[in-house]
C-alpha cells in the first residue's frame, strides 16, 4: 500500500484545519451580521443611529425644533429616508413621507413596520424620529453606518487572527504529520523510526512515548528472530547427533547395541529439558506462571540446595558452604520456585569453575531486604560480557558443547523467577577472582 509522505500529510492536515477554521469564522460573521441587523432595526430596539445625533445636536442648538427641516436636507441618509419627527407628546413636527396626509401638531400613532428611534438631551426625551416601513435593503441601509466600520475592524482583526492560527496550526500540524507518518512506517515494519520531539508539552510527550514504543518494539522484534534462530540452533545439534546414530545403525555402521541407543537417548533427554526450560521461560516471562507463596527460611531453603550439590561438589573436589549472619531470614515466598533459583546458580558456578575451586553462598539482612550471594573463585566473566549473564543462549564459552554446557537457559529463566517474586538479581566480578551473583528479596 502506498503511504503518503510526510509534506502530503501535513499540507492536508493544514488544509482541513484552515478549512474548518474559515468555515466556522464565516458561519460566525453571517449569523452575527444577520442577528445584529435584525434587532438594529427592530421596532423595539433602543439603538439610535448616527443620525439621530445630527437632530439631538440641533435641537441643543437652537433650544427648540423650529427649522429643522434644515438638519434633514443637511445630512444624505436623514434626506434618503422616509422619516417623521414627532414631540416628546408624539405629536408632528415635520413629515417626510411620500404621500402622507397627516399634519403637523397632530397626534402620530405608530404603524406596523415603523421603526422608532428615541431622541435624548441630558436624560430628557425631546422627541422621537420614526422610520416608515422599509425593505430589507432599506433596513441594511440604514445600519450601515455601523456595520461598515465595524466589518472593517473585523476584517483587519480576522486577518490577523487567521495568520496567527496558521502559525498555531503549523505549530501543532508538523509533530502531528510526523507521527501519522511514523505510526505508518511502523505498521509497516520499520520499527528503526524514530520522530523528534517538538510543539507543546502534550506533542512532545507523544513523540517521545512513540519512541519508546518502536524501541520497545524493535527491541522485541530482535529479540524474537535472535531466540528462533538460537532455538533453532539448540535444536539442530541434537537432532542432528541422534539422526546420524540412528541412520548409522539402520546402514550398519554403527551396531544395535545399548551403547549407541544410550548415546542417542542422552541427546533426547537434553531435547526435553530444553524444550521444559523454554516453556517455563516463556511462562515467567509472560507473568502465566503460578507461584504458590509460603513462609520460607531462606537459610535453610539454600542449605537444603547446597546439600542436593554435594556430590555433585565432592566429584570436581568444590567445597560447597552457606554463610549467614545472625538473625531470621524468613520471607514469603514459592519455596520450589527460589529452590529452582538457589538450584541454577549453584549448577552454573560447578559447572564453570575449575576442579579444587569453592563456591560459597552469603545470606546477609538488611532493615528492608534480605540479600542471597552466590559467590566462587573462578575465573570470572570479562567485564563486556557481564551485561548478557541472564540472556537466552549465553555462554561464556561459544564453543562449549549442551552436554558439558547445559541448555543455556538456567541464568534467564533465574532472573525471571527472582523478578516475578518482586525481586531484583545482578552479576559482579569479585575483587580478587570469580563472580557474584546477587539477589535482592524485600521483606516490607
Amino acid at each position: 500500500m502506498h503511504h503518503s509522505s510526510v509534506r502530503e500529510i501535513r499540507t492536508r492536515l493544514l488544509f482541513l484545519l484552515t478549512r474548518a477554521f474559515v468555515t466556522v469564522l464565516f458561519l460566525s460573521l453571517f449569523f452575527f451580521l444577520t442577528i445584529f441587523s435584525y434587532f438594529l432595526t427592530s421596532p423595539s430596539s433602543n439603538f439610535s443611529p448616527p443620525f439621530t445625533g445630527v437632530l439631538q445636536g440641533y435641537y441643543i442648538g437652537h433650544g427648540n425644533w423650529d427649522g429643522v427641516e434644515s438638519a434633514f436636507e443637511s445630512n444624505s441618509e436623514l434626506k434618503s429616508l422616509s422619516t417623521l419627527l414627532l414631540d416628546k407628546e408624539q405629536r408632528i413636527i415635520l413629515d417626510r413621507i411620500t404621500d402622507s396626509v397627516s399634519t403637523a401638531g397632530s397626534s402620530y400613532e405608530i404603524q406596523h413596520g415603523d421603526i422608532m428611534f428615541p431622541l435624548n438631551v441630558q436624560g430628557e426625551k425631546i422627541g422621537s424620529l420614526v422610520v416608515s416601513s422599509l425593505s430589507v435593503q432599506a433596513r441594511l441601509g440604514l445600519v450601515r453606518g455601523v456595520i461598515f466600520p465595524a466589518g472593517i475592524v473585523s476584517s483587519i482583526l480576522a486577518f490577523f487572527l487567521v495568520v496567527v492560527a496558521i502559525l498555531l496550526i503549523r505549530r501543532y500540524i508538523n509533530p502531528l504529520a510526523d507521527v501519522i507518518y511514523a505510526a505508518r512506517a511502523v505498521a509497516d515494519g520499520k520499527f528503526d523510526t524514530r520522530i523528534s520531539s517538538e510543539g507543546p508539552q502534550d506533542l512532545r510527550s507523544l513523540s517521545d512515548n512513540f519512541n519508546e514504543m518502536a524501541s520497545s518494539l524493535e527491541r522485541n522484534d530482535r529479540e524474537r528472530r535472535d531466540m528462533l534462530a538460537d532455538i533453532a540452533h539448540e535444536l539442530r545439534t541434537p537432532l542432528t547427533i541422534i539422526r546420524g546414530r540412528l541412520e548409522g545403525i539402520v546402514d550398519g555402521v554403527y551396531a544395535a547395541d545399548s551403547g549407541q541407543v544410550s548415546l542417542a537417548l542422552e541427546q533426547t533427554y537434553l531435547l526435553e529439558r530444553l524444550v521444559d526450560d523454554l516453556r517455563l521461560l516463556t511462562l515467567a516471562e509472560t507473568r502465566q506462571l503460578h507461584f504458590e507463596k509460603k513462609s520460607v527460611d531462606l537459610a535453610k531453603l539454600a542449605q537444603h540446595t547446597i546439600d542436593l550439590f554435594s556430590a555433585q561438589a565432592r566429584e570436581k573436589n568444590i567445597a560447597l558452604s552457606l554463610e549467614k549472619g545472625n538473625g531470621d531470614f524468613i520471607l514469603e515466598l514459592d519455596p520450589q520456585r527460589t529452590e529452582q533459583v538457589i538450584g541454577n546458580l549453584i549448577g552454573n558456578a560447578l559447572r564453570y569453575i575449575p576442579e579444587g575451586s569453592k563456591v560459597w553462598l552469603t545470606l546477609e539482612k538488611t532493615a528492608e531486604s534480605i540479600r542471597l550471594f552466590v559467590n566462587d573463585n573462578g575465573p570470572g566473566v570479562p567485564a563486556e560480557d557481564l551485561p548478557f549473564l541472564f540472556d537466552r543462549f549465553w555462554r561464556k564459552d561459544k564453543s562449549r558443547s549442551r552436554i558439558s554446557g547445559g541448555t543455556g537457559l538456567g541464568l534467564a529463566i533465574t532472573k525471571q523467577l527472582v523478578e516475578a517474586q518482586g525481586g531484583t538479581i545482578s552479576a559482579h566480578n569479585l575483587d580478587e577472582s570469580g563472580l557474584q551473583i546477587q539477589i535482592i528479596l524485600k521483606t516490607k
